[in-house]
């Protein structure tokens, strides 16, 4: 007797013509697939397209070559249009190329003024921190940058840090002890003490050139559109191919983009490459306004912990966590490799109903006293566009440091964000644009314990009208 089939070898219950042929065309099945390959590219590359647009922007804005370096001699406004700069700092930034050979970043002690930051690779991953978090412990030094595959031997006197990639840059901030003009102009003298060149003119280096960008603009955003791609290209062509990136490089071959090839794509091609950049961009904005609250049910939110967690590697054993990395680099550039140690911050795009923040309505914030920072602490508003600095706007943010603003009898903090300053509160006020969604950064200099012990709790941004 034939035995019968049990529920696991039951045939299955669609029909012959769900096996028919599909209703679209094969043009149409090689749009989807040049569209969702688009999308997926566009996800993987964000850290390197990022890259290349501020590069450009040194190049092109600052009139700056390789080992130039870059600074700011006041914070910086709107006119750095890099993302989430911090309007209370004093920037430092350059670039730095390996190809012809290891690169040296000689950075003085931080004498009279605080120096710190990062040093990252092409794909952004923090390859170590400079300043009292980095090797020098703030007591000055030099880096030696070594260039992928680097087999000679290693000069004495260095602290060596040997990359993946050929490009890399470095974002560092030089805190003055006080406003005063006094400690501003030694935060100052301090940076032009920085230097990078070639190892190979290690015995006479070339003299360093330092470009004030106060007043200038440094146009740095990425443009969402089929020139994203163009950006991509540009950077999979100069770095080498990492393992983990095979199955990334046989999919661009679907959009054109092949190392060592020629990326000219067509009319349509590049419509549907426009398409599938306003798709990611647009979930890059949806996701800076999720994650879960640093504090039980707040809307201030670490972005996400895989990056911390990893070293802004985004990689663990298992996984290569591609969504979180392009979020991060939408939002943010020059993540430290250690998270917490010299400054941390959260984000907050949404009010205390959890509704979006717009530019046209009037909101405020509480920053109650004893800010757990032993520096100082600043309040920015962002585009939730670009997650750069609003255009065109006087004022970014508010900080500690700031003696106009009004603070409270117990020495707590009220902050108004709006297209106009309530009556008696200029001083306390930060402009935003109607029309324009935001989001704000609070960050922390010298964060301290009861922020991490969550014991100090900084309130939702409050819609006002």
């Amino acid at each position: 007797m034939k035995a019968q089939k049990d529920a696991s070898s039951a045939e299955p219950t669609f029909s012959a013509g769900d096996l028919a042929e599909p209703t679209f065309s094969a043009g149409d099945l090689a749009e989807r697939t040049l569209h969702r390959r688009a999308v997926e590219a566009a996800i993987w590359g964000m850290p390197m397209v990022s890259v290349d647009a501020m590069r450009q922007a040194f190049f092109r804005d600052a009139g700056a070559k390789y080992n130039d370096i870059v600074f700011w001699s006041r914070p910086s406004d709107w006119k750095m249009q890099f993302t989430t700069p911090n309007a209370s700092t004093y920037y430092v930034y350059f670039n730095f190329n390996l190809k012809d050979g290891p690169v040296v970043l000689d950075v003085p002690a931080a004498e009279g003024a605080g120096l710190f930051g990062s040093i990252v690779d092409a794909w952004q991953v923090p390859v170590t921190d400079v300043g009292p978090a980095g090797d020098d412990g703030g007591k000055g030094g030099k880096y030696l940058m070594l260039p992928p595959g680097f087999k000679g031997e290693l000069p004495a006197g260095y602290f060596p840090l040997r990359y993946d990639t050929f490009n890399g840059y470095g974002l560092l901030r030089a805190i003055p002890v006080s406003m005063s003009d006094a400690d501003i102009a030694k935060a100052i003298a301090l940076v032009k003490k920085l230097r990078l060149y070639p190892l190979s003119k290690a015995a006479d280096p070339p003299e360093q050139r330092h470009i004030d960008m106060v007043g200038k603009l440094l146009d740095g955003v990425v443009a969402f559109d089929e020139s994203f791609y163009a950006g991509l290209a540009r950077m999979v062509h100069e770095e080498p191919v990492q393992t983990r990136d095979l199955v990334a490089m046989g999919q661009l071959r679907s959009i054109g983009l092949e190392k060592g090839g020629e990326f000219a794509p067509d009319g349509a091609t590049k419509a549907l490459l426009a398409a599938a950049a306003r798709e990611v961009h647009a979930a890059f904005m949806l996701r800076v306004r999720g994650g879960e609250g640093w504090w039980r049910g707040s809307q201030w939110k670490l972005p996400e912990d895989k990056g911390p967690k990893s070293g802004f590697t985004f990689m663990t054993e298992s996984n290569l966590f591609l969504d979180e990395r392009g979020m991060i680099y939408f939002l943010a550039f020059a993540a430290p490799k250690k998270l917490g140690a010299a400054t941390f911050y959260l984000t907050g795009a949404s009010d205390s109903k959890g509704e979006a923040l717009q530019g046209e309505f009037d909101y405020r914030l509480h920053v109650p006293a004893d800010v757990p920072a032993k520096q100082y602490w600043a309040a920015t508003v962002y585009s939730l566009d670009t997650a750069c600095l609003i255009r065109d706007l006087p004022r970014p943010g508010l900080d500690s440091y700031d003696q106009k603003m009004r603070r409270n009898a117990d020495g707590s903090v009220d902050i108004y964000f709006g297209p106009e300053a309530p009556a008696g509160q200029e001083a306390n006020w930060i402009p935003t644009a109607p029309g324009t969604p935001w989001f704000a950064m609070f960050r922390f200099y010298g964060p301290e314990k009861p922020l991490f012990e969550k014991t100090w709790v900084l309130p939702d941004i409050e819609k006002v009208n």
